[in-house]
């Protein structure tokens, strides 16, 4: 069987592709490989999922859906979309605090590599998780819940201990938001009161080409009390609002986005920026994205800002999103706040792979650390120690060893950017 990425830009090496229906059988395919990796919705655009081994393909796992409302968790198998569980939820009342752009994603994949929504009080996904069922190199299953001494190495961990086959995250009682946006913000306006631009709704994504006077769009999303109504704000620091629904590329029927215009509606059809019954893409695409402290979001921005003939030929659209901190070992977000520049690129990876180290020498003096799952050239932009940009590296690579010491669950990504070995 043949697999690739999502975006079609990587063709998985694997001697073997296993499709367990149960977690059972995902034990025997793992206690009776050498080496193993996992995949989700393959929502990656690097060879993180990659080996040329065994992979155990999650998404046809039953989602087994288990609704604990007196703990406020639930728990699903780690193949399951974020779409579907959100549905899946909402019928029964009760919701995820956030979400991400995508809804098409799994569960297992986005918290492995720290993938996050937006909004400045908002963590990654992977810090709503409360447990985790995993199974190691012989095939048995181990709880790790939070609280447990491996637990914050455990969350975002790319896969190296093991296959997640079950997770639980916590929930809470559903709730409505409403989504608008704004056009032409003038980029003075966000360098001068970045805190104000981002503070002025729960959730707030700028869309720029880095070229320009004005950032393209501004999505905000608003959660509502219950019972609230909504009021559209008519000014955003001089942007104008939208006179109907938009997709962040121009020219782009917005049809597969979700409602705009301040229209109030469930949680998990306005968090998302595009609906879960289409395809999650306007083409074929490619992602990178770099997280910088919130402290130096100005100067990085800055950075790119004077890179923008350089990028723009390149680019479909750029966006700017903060995520709160977390104290998970791996997270792009562990020990601060955190400010996403993330680039959808057009299908080029030579010419995109050849200008990262542009974009990372550019923002290495702001401390950036790359997406995970996305397209980067080193974990600390401009070279240097690994450890220097993730404080607990060495106590992660010690819980890899003592839980993995056979290497079943290494890989080239691993073993390149984590491992060192």
């Amino acid at each position: 069987m043949t697999l690739t990425t999502w975006a079609g830009n990587l063709t998985y090496a694997a001697a073997r592709v296993h499709e367990p229906r149960t977690v059972e059988q995902v034990q025997e395919v793992v206690a009776a490989a050498r080496h193993v990796r996992a995949l989700g919705t393959r929502h990656c655009f690097n060879d993180l999922a990659d080996t040329p081994h065994d992979l155990v393909r999650l998404d046809g796992l039953d989602p087994d859906l288990r609704l604990d409302t007196a703990a406020r968790t639930v728990t699903v198998t780690g193949g399951t979309r974020y779409g579907a569980l959100a549905r899946a939820l909402h019928a029964q009342g009760w919701a995820l605090g956030n979400l991400a752009s995508l809804p098409h994603i799994s569960v297992a994949g986005a918290v492995a590599t720290a993938t996050h929504g937006s909004g400045d009080r908002s963590r990654n996904l992977a810090a709503a998780v409360a447990a985790l069922d995993v199974v190691g190199a012989d095939g048995s299953l181990r709880r790790l819940a939070r609280g447990d001494a491996d637990f914050p190495g455990a969350v975002v961990a790319l896969g190296a201990l093991g296959v997640v086959v079950r997770v639980t995250l916590d929930v809470e009682e559903t709730y409505d938001v409403a989504q608008e946006v704004h056009t032409d913000l003038p980029w003075d306006a966000v360098l001068d009161d970045l805190d104000a631009v981002t503070g002025s709704a729960d959730s707030v994504s700028l869309f720029t080409d880095w070229v320009g006077p004005t950032v393209r769009q501004v999505w905000r999303k608003t959660r509502l009390a219950p019972g609230a109504t909504y009021e559209p704000r008519p000014d955003l620091f001089g942007a104008r609002p939208a006179t109907g629904p938009l997709h962040p590329l121009p020219g782009i029927d917005p049809v597969s986005c979700t409602p705009q215009l301040g229209v109030p509606g469930p949680w998990h059809e306005r968090l998302p920026h595009f609906r879960l019954e289409f395809t999650p893409s306007n083409g074929d695409e490619l992602q990178s994205e770099y997280l910088v402290p919130r402290a130096h979001a100005v100067g990085a921005i800055e950075a790119l800002r004077a890179l923008g003939p350089v990028v723009a030929p390149l680019l479909q659209v750029a966006e700017v999103r903060t995520v709160a901190a977390d104290d998970l070992w791996l997270s792009s977000a562990q020990g601060g706040d955190r400010v996403g520049l993330h680039f959808t690129w057009l299908p080029r990876q030579a010419e995109v792979q050849a200008v990262l180290p542009r974009i990372e020498e550019a923002l290495a003096p702001f401390g950036a650390r790359p997406h995970w799952g996305k397209l980067f050239d080193r974990v600390v932009p401009g070279g240097g120690d690994p450890r220097d940009a993730y404080p607990h590296l060495d106590d992660f690579r010690a819980l890899v060893a003592r839980t993995d010491p056979d290497g079943t669950f290494r890989n080239p990504f691993v073993e390149r950017h984590v491992l060192g070995a």
